[in-house]
C-alpha cells in the first residue's frame, strides 16, 4: 500500500494540476512497482506561505520581496 505525502506552498498549484500530480504520481507507483491503483493513496499537503520558510526568512516575505524587486 504505495503512500506518498506531497508539500507545497499554498496557492502555487491549481486543481487541475493537483490532480494532474495525484493522476501521474499514482502511474509511476503502478507501472514501476505494479502496485494496484486502487491502493495507492496520494496526499497532497499545501503549506501556508507563513509556516514555510527559506534562508530564515518565510515565503511569504520572500515572495513579496521578489515583487517589489521586479521592475
Amino acid at each position: 500500500m504505495p503512500y506518498v505525502k506531497i508539500e507545497i506552498a499554498k496557492g502555487i498549484a491549481t486543481v487541475d494540476q493537483k490532480r494532474a500530480v495525484i493522476r501521474r504520481m499514482t502511474e509511476v507507483l503502478v507501472e514501476e512497482l505494479g502496485r494496484n491503483p486502487e491502493y495507492v493513496f496520494v496526499v497532497i499537503d499545501e503549506i501556508d506561505t507563513d509556516n514555510w520558510g527559506r534562508k530564515g526568512v518565510t515565503l511569504t516575505d520572500l515572495w513579496q520581496e521578489a515583487k517589489t524587486d521586479t521592475p
